[in-house]
C-alpha cells in the first residue's frame, strides 16, 4: 500500500477543498483527468459518469491536473462539466500539478483507488476498456465485496 499525505487543490466551482480524511468509511477512485487528453473526454470522464449513475457506492472526485499542454481558466473548466456531463464533484490540482506529482501519477488520465482506510490500493494509468477501466472496475468490485 501507498501511503500518501493529502491532497493539493484549488475550488473551480463555490465549494470547499475535501480532505483525504474526510473520504474514510468507503472506498474513494480519484481520477487524475486533464481536459487537452482525448482518452480523458472519450473514455475516463464516461467511466467516471457511469460509476455515479450506477449509484456505486464509493466516493468519486476528479482532479483536473496540466503536466503539459494548454493551461485551462476557470471559466473553461467550469464549462466542462456541461459540455461533458461531468456528475462528479472535480477540483483543479494546486499549481496544476502538486497533487499530480504527490501522488507519483504518470500522465492523464490517471486513477488512484483508496480503500475505505484511506490506504491507496490501486494506481492505473490509462482509459483502456480492456485493461486500466475493467482492472478498475474489478477493484473496486472486490473492495465492495460485490
Amino acid at each position: 500500500m501507498i501511503s500518501k499525505n493529502e491532497f493539493y487543490l484549488e475550488p473551480i466551482f463555490k465549494s470547499s477543498i475535501p480532505k483525504l480524511e474526510s473520504f474514510k468509511g468507503k472506498p474513494l477512485l480519484v481520477l487524475f483527468f486533464y481536459l487537452g487528453c482525448p482518452g480523458c473526454k472519450g473514455r475516463a470522464i464516461p467511466f467516471a459518469n457511469k460509476l455515479v449513475y450506477e449509484k456505486t457506492p464509493i466516493n468519486l472526485i476528479g482532479i483536473h491536473s496540466r503536466f503539459e499542454g494548454k493551461e485551462y481558466s476557470n471559466e473553461e473548466l467550469k464549462a466542462a462539466k456541461d459540455e461533458f456531463y461531468i456528475r462528479f464533484p472535480y477540483y483543479s490540482d494546486k499549481n496544476n500539478n502538486d497533487t499530480f506529482r504527490e501522488f507519483e501519477t504518470g500522465g492523464t488520465p490517471h486513477w488512484i483507488l483508496f480503500n475505505k482506510e484511506g490506504e491507496v490500493v490501486q494506481s492505473i494509468f490509462g482509459s483502456d476498456p480492456n485493461k486500466a477501466l475493467l482492472r478498475i472496475d474489478l477493484k473496486i468490485k472486490e473492495l465492495l465485496e460485490i
